[in-house]
């Protein structure tokens, strides 16, 4: 199977660094910037899981560089979506591959199957905490890490079963779910409250349960995400909710959110994917959201990174 990883971000880089080091076929399509920054450097990740560097690296950077892939593997913020969907058109277009989004939130799907086709776009999404250094390394800062992907569509269970396959053969997790789309949902409804209330607080996770008003803030979040998913046609029940909400203790004290520390290093956020995507179904059945708008209202002037004057 040959696997073309779109964006070499911490998400791509890691999942895709693995890949290679499990010697699979494994190339990467990026952006100029960072392209060469990868060319120089070479793709580095360091793990609790293990150490990996590698300087052989295929890196393409235009379209029409692109042949024989099997799998598209898309691993870039929400916030550059609209930007990328006309490179994964042409790819698709050119040699036939499917499409696993690894994107928080649920929106992308309906994108990506309206581009390409709706047998070609695979559920999915990651899990992992993790950033890039100055350097462009690859920095993993929890002990576990997971892709989890599924069918969406018939056409799609040959290719599902390759990439189980692969599981056998990386130093990671890559894990096939029957019912993606609730994973999906379950992932979506998780980190919005755990974004949300840790960038908007500006704190991490310890300071969240640690105060009964924050921790109260963050569980409604997930209650309002629960009402969503149900207008959307997925169960999820009240002991999983429950279990979302407590996962908030289980973290580290320091513990946070990748949007907390990209708004941290003055990055663009992913709020208008994650809180304006859950704001627009809201708006679609005709519910109301009250503490998911407020989140969205408070991060918005901050979805494309430093706001100038600002410390």
């Amino acid at each position: 199977m040959n696997v073309l990883v779109q964006g070499a971000g911490a998400l791509g880089g890691y999942f895709g660094g693995r890949m290679l080091e499990a010697g699979l076929d494994v190339s990467f399509f990026l952006r100029e910037k960072r392209a060469a920054q990868l060319r120089k450097e070479g793709l580095k990740i360091n793990s609790p899981e293990g150490n990996f560097e590698t300087a052989d690296v295929t890196i393409y950077t235009s379209v029409e560089e692109v042949k024989n892939i099997d799998l598209v593997i898309l691993a870039v913020k929400g916030y550059h979506l609209d930007q990328v969907i006309p490179q994964v058109t042409a790819i698709v277009r050119q040699t036939g591959a499917f499409v696993l989004p690894l994107l928080n939130g649920v929106e992308q799907l309906d994108r990506l199957q309206e581009a390409v086709g709706s047998e070609k776009v695979l559920g999915g999404f990651a899990s992992i905490m993790a950033t890039l250094n100055e350097q462009g390394h690859v920095v993993h800062t929890s002990g576990n890490s997971a892709v989890k992907f599924g069918a969406l569509h018939d056409g799609q269970v040959e290719i599902c079963e390759q990439l189980e396959e692969v599981n056998r053969l990386v130093n990671t997790n890559l894990l096939r779910e029957e019912d993606i789309k609730k994973h999906m949902w379950k992932k979506y409804i998780f980190i919005t409250s755990f974004s949300g209330i840790t960038s908007a607080m500006q704190l991490p996770a310890g300071f969240v349960v640690d105060n009964d008003a924050s921790f109260t803030t963050a569980r409604r979040v997930v209650y309002e995400m629960k009402l969503l998913a149900e207008m959307e046609g997925v169960a999820i029940t009240d002991q999983e909710v429950e279990h979302m909400a407590d996962k908030l203790k289980r973290f580290p004290k320091e513990a946070t959110s990748s949007m907390h520390q990209d708004m941290r290093k003055g990055l663009p956020l992913e709020v208008e994917h994650l809180h304006g995507g859950a704001f627009r179904l809201a708006e679609k059945h005709g519910v109301t959201i009250p503490v998911i708008e407020t989140l969205y209202g408070i991060l918005k002037p901050y979805e494309n990174g430093k706001i100038d004057g600002q410390v």
